[in-house]
């Protein structure tokens, strides 16, 4: 089994390589911005002591549209990413232009919160099948309080891209498409880090 340091030591050269040369899995208009890569590196880096397992991140790159695929769960070691559609909170965008316009920590806010997460366990609440996130930074440390968690929602696939134009928006919360969801909670199991921003 790898060791904790070389997870994390070999993080920066793999994902430097992820940007250079998208995978197969990593398409060119869904590849993830030099800039986001840098912050989510440096939230992992920063949180080390907390971040349990370094095998695998996700990264929501909120400076995109609603309809585009802009959640990246990224494997460290080899750069592999899988890009998938992910919501905003409503209070994010006031308008439903399916752009997030800000952030906010704020109980009630219904908006999303820009840093980084850490993943929790796996409840069975009111969106069935959920992982809760604890917010690592002043900026989203509200989450548990807010019940700000990764949960399927019907208003989120291609179907609603198709229709509508953009997805439906959460709470503050990471909702994602029902078909996307047991993939999402396995490979963003507990310890693990989400970073959340926009540039």
């Amino acid at each position: 089994m790898l060791s904790r340091r070389r997870l994390m030591g070999g993080a920066v050269a793999a994902m430097t390589a992820a940007v250079a040369r998208p995978t197969m899995a990593m398409r060119a208009e869904t590849s993830i911005k030099p800039a986001l890569m840098r912050r989510a590196m440096a939230a992992l880096d920063r949180n080390r002591s907390r971040v349990g397992v370094g095998d695998v991140i996700g990264i929501a790159d909120f400076s995109l549209a609603s309809r585009e695929p802009r959640f990246h769960l990224v494997d460290i070691l080899s750069g592999a990413t899988t890009t998938l559609l992910v919501a905003h909170g409503r209070g994010s965008d006031p308008a439903h232009s399916g752009w997030l316009q800000r952030f906010s920590n704020v109980p009630g806010s219904a908006a999303s919160s820009a840093g980084a997460y850490l993943t929790g366990d796996i409840y069975q609440g009111k969106h069935g099948r959920s992982r809760r996130l604890i917010g690592l930074d002043p900026e989203n440390n509200n989450a548990e309080a807010r019940a700000i968690v990764i949960h399927a929602a019907w208003y989120v696939g291609p179907e609603m891209v198709r229709d509508h134009g953009k997805l439906g928006r959460s709470e503050g919360c990471l909702a994602v498409s029902e078909h996307d969801l047991a993939m999402v909670l396995d490979r963003l199991g507990p310890g693990r880090l989400i970073y959340a921003d926009k540039v």
